[in-house]
């Protein structure tokens, strides 16, 4: 009996002790700092309405109207003329062998009416395919001449326009433009075109001559497509 009161001592005592060390060790956590506050962001400035100053450019035709713009044409215009010669020659051909076959007898055979519109259609087809094909690559030629002009007539009228104090410009080169009226003054495309020469120093070109027009044939009359307005960065 006395045996078991002692050990039953020693576990209490020995359980007290432990209690006692893990209270020690682990004391109450401290209460966490109250977080920062943050600063207000402070709001954005209201717009501000200013005098509108507006202008107008076609700038599809001031790049061509520019003296580098003219050269640059009147390039294209001559890479092509041997190939518009010898389109103009085959279309010759083809409305000589027409007239050839309306005036031919009636007493014609078959088969030699029969192999002369197979001549005039072989060739017919020939014609409009090289016109079609000379057509496209004068455009590609136009677009590329176009493009490289565009891009510094457009630095020129960005500096232009801002040294002029304008506060917004509408490009009117499309038909289609939204603008339906606007006095003359708000028009700059003269005055770009001017200035444009004055920076580049390109001297105005000799007229083109009559026969410097794009590749075409007789019986077909593709038209060029309109160059694209480069962006006016």
């Amino acid at each position: 009996m006395n045996r078991n009161l002692v050990i039953l001592s020693a576990l209490s005592a020995g359980l007290m002790t432990v209690t006692g060390v893990a209270q020690t060790a682990a004391p109450a956590p401290a209460p966490a700092a109250p977080a920062a506050t943050q600063p207000a962001a402070a709001p954005a400035p209201a717009p501000q309405a200013i005098p509108a100053k507006i202008a107008l450019v076609a700038f599809e035709q001031a790049v061509f109207a520019t003296n580098e713009g003219q050269a640059a044409v009147q390039a294209v215009q001559k890479k092509f003329e041997p190939k518009k010669t010898q389109i103009d020659t085959l279309g010759g051909e083809v409305e000589a062998l027409k007239k050839q076959m309306q005036s031919a007898p009636a007493t014609l055979s078959d088969t030699e009416r029969a192999s002369r519109l197979k001549a005039i259609d072989t060739k017919e087809k020939q014609l409009n395919r090289d016109a079609e094909d000379a057509q496209t690559q004068y455009n590609a030629d136009l677009q590329e001449a176009y493009a490289k002009v565009a891009q510094k007539v457009s630095a020129v009228l960005k500096t232009y326009v801002s040294q002029n104090g304008y506060t917004l410009l509408l490009d009117v080169s499309n038909q289609q433009s939204a603008v339906m009226w606007a006095i003359q003054t708000t028009d700059v495309t003269q005055a770009i075109v001017e200035a444009y020469n004055t920076s580049s120093g390109v001297a105005a070109p000799a007229p083109s001559a009559p026969s410097a027009s794009r590749p075409r044939s007789t019986t077909t009359t593709p038209k060029p497509a309109a160059p694209k307005a480069a962006p006016q960065k």
